[in-house]
């Protein structure tokens, strides 16, 4: 091999400049991978891995539809509640309660261990995700905020047998409709 052909191949070993190359060869490599620790390996949003998704597991929905989704959510029993930082991963298991807003946030109050304040106006962008995760298929509405990373995750629930509640999956299905 002459140095050129080894400066060739030694190029072509190296990992892509473009990020968004970076995430789609990370993705082709592990596709039921987390999105938030691909995004921080290449070192890119959360939203930016997530719109590198095959486009029929994601669904965009404009956050102008916010409440009127959480409503619809709030119909749907035990759900789980997910939200994912570089610290933590925090699992909720509950109900959505139906929210309203005042003093700026969107505020969510019932008997249910979700509850808070959400700064709804933040929220730039929404995703139904329907992809597999760990080899099993993972079905989650996902709230962006304008940074691009994930404000928080509503996720299907499972059942004992960790299979996905049919009732939910077809609620979720049916947002692909509602929400256009």
């Amino acid at each position: 091999m002459s140095i050129s052909q080894a400066s060739a191949a030694a190029v072509q070993e190296l990992p892509p400049s473009d990020p968004v190359e970076r995430v789609r060869q990370a993705l082709a490599a592990k596709p039921d991978g987390v999105i938030e620790a691909i995004a921080r390996e290449v070192g890119v949003p959360t939203l930016t891995v997530l719109e590198q998704i095959p486009a029929d597991e994601r669904h965009f929905i404009p956050a102008e539809r916010f409440e009127a989704l959480w409503q619809e959510m709030s119909t749907w029993g035990v759900i789980l509640f997910l939200v994912h930082t570089v610290d933590v991963v925090l699992e909720v298991d509950g109900t959505l309660p139906v929210g309203s807003f005042g003093h700026g946030y969107y505020n969510i109050h019932g008997d249910s261990p979700i509850g808070g304040h959400i700064k709804a106006e933040n929220c730039k962008a929404i995703y139904l995700v329907d992809r597999k995760f760990h080899g099993r298929r993972s079905c989650s509405v996902q709230f962006f905020n304008g940074a691009g990373e994930a404000m928080f995750k509503v996720f299907v629930k499972r059942d004992a047998q960790r299979e996905l509640l049919a009732d939910q999956v077809t609620r979720f299905e049916a947002l692909k409709t509602t929400f256009n």
